[in-house]
């Protein structure tokens, strides 16, 4: 069917462990439990991802979104002295079969404040970005009954939708059709029970530690004029942080590209981000001298679109069967050279030891007070930060993965 959504850079994310994060916020208006179900379902309503499941076609390998009308978001209602974070826990180590449950859980908890609303997303909902402003459209119709404008999503569907020039370069084109290859020799094919057995194995075993860090008032203040400063971003300062902090000389970092591709309707749910390594070889101990040289390098990744959509072109020119092997043939026991290839030397799922930063950036809201944004424990990562901005309140959220 023409009309279906297929998945497509989103192939990535089905069959990997870990594809989940959240955004917790204080919203200040009175705690009601009718209206929190009531005001999911006003989202549901305007957005099509929302009330659909994945689907698997049975004459190809296309897997694609399926509207369900009748589906329900999950509303888990809680008291006010429990700790959201245990929630998110417990949803990380249940893992999350897409063919059958909501692509969105949500928990609401009393405040003093208010209400506090945790949202956990699957990425094939949305990237982060896409998450932030879910919880905004929540929070305002929440508050004063603001309803959000219907949306439909159109998905980035092939290399025509990215900007030009951001097709694979001559080598990198070669492995991945070298692979390709490979993977159709194999003549075999991971099912989604066979992955989602190796999910619950990988799940039960992960141990991931989390810290959350709090800069406001005068600090933020005057962190954001050093920055000013120097002629740098935030975002380039954290990245110099970690890399001092870790030890590291490449962090990868989300740049939303939005306002770069061809096909994004405003206001739609779906993944519209791309993401790519900032490596600085020669490190400074002063960590300004660092951010600049960060600087410097994100300038330049970000002028030339084949770097910046580097990741994506990649998913565009695999094989998607071949993607779906990618994290069971690296971390499992699916045999598939083709898979453990591209996991371990592409996706970096053997090391397990990349370091990433998104950072979602800064709102100013009239009725959220705070938030934290959870990143994703990607498999290929040992350390990730998340990080919000709201009311000038700043939290990063690290994240650590352990050895399983």
């Amino acid at each position: 069917m023409s009309d279906r959504k297929y998945l497509h850079t989103e192939r990535a994310h089905y069959m990997c462990p870990n594809m989940h994060f959240g955004i917790m916020v204080v919203i200040g208006a009175e705690f009601d439990e009718r209206r929190i179900i009531e005001d999911i379902d006003v989202l549901k309503s305007v957005h099509p991802l929302m009330r659909s499941l994945i689907a698997e076609e049975q004459e190809s390998s296309g897997i694609y979104y399926e509207e369900h009308s009748e589906i329900e978001i999950p509303v888990t209602i809680k008291e006010a002295d429990e700790n959201w974070q245990t929630d998110y826990d417990m949803v990380s180590s249940a893992g999350w079969n897409v063919q059958k449950e909501a692509l969105l859980k949500v928990f609401a908890y009393p405040s003093e404040s208010g209400t506090r609303v945790l949202f956990i997303a699957h990425h094939l909902l949305c990237d982060g970005r896409g998450l932030l402003q879910l919880v905004q459209e929540f929070a305002d119709h929440y508050s004063n009954g603001a309803r959000p404008d219907f949306a439909g999503e159109k998905l980035m569907e092939s290399l025509d939708d990215l900007p030009d020039g951001s097709d694979l370069g001559f080598i990198s084109k070669v492995l991945i059709r070298n692979a390709n290859k490979m993977w159709r020799k194999e003549r075999h094919r991971v099912s989604y029970d066979e992955y989602l057995k190796f999910e619950h194995d990988y799940d039960s075993k992960q141990k991931i530690k989390r810290e959350i860090k709090s800069v406001d008032g005068e600090e933020l203040d005057d962190l954001l004029g050093l920055c000013r400063e120097n002629g740098i971003s935030l975002n380039d300062y954290l990245v110099a942080r970690m890399m001092i902090d870790e030890g590291t000389d490449k962090v990868i970092i989300a740049s939303d590209i939005r306002n770069k591709i061809k096909n994004y309707k405003k206001g739609a749910l779906g993944n519209y981000a791309t993401a790519f390594g900032v490596v600085v070889k020669k490190k400074s101990s002063e960590i300004m001298e660092l951010a600049k040289a960060v600087n410097r390098e994100v300038r330049n990744i970000i002028s030339k679109p084949d770097k910046e959509m580097l990741v994506l072109a990649c998913y565009f020119n695999m094989d998607p069967e071949l993607l779906d092997s990618v994290a069971i043939s690296t971390l499992g026991s699916f045999e598939s050279k083709a898979g453990r290839f591209v996991g371990s030397r592409m996706f970096g799922y053997e090391k397990r030891d990349g370091h990433c930063i998104t950072n979602l950036g800064r709102i100013e809201s009239s009725v959220i007070r705070e938030g934290v944004f959870i990143p994703p424990a990607s498999p290929a990562n040992i350390k990730a930060w998340g990080v919000l901005t709201i009311n000038k309140k700043m939290r990063i959220c690290s994240i650590h993965s352990m050895e399983i």
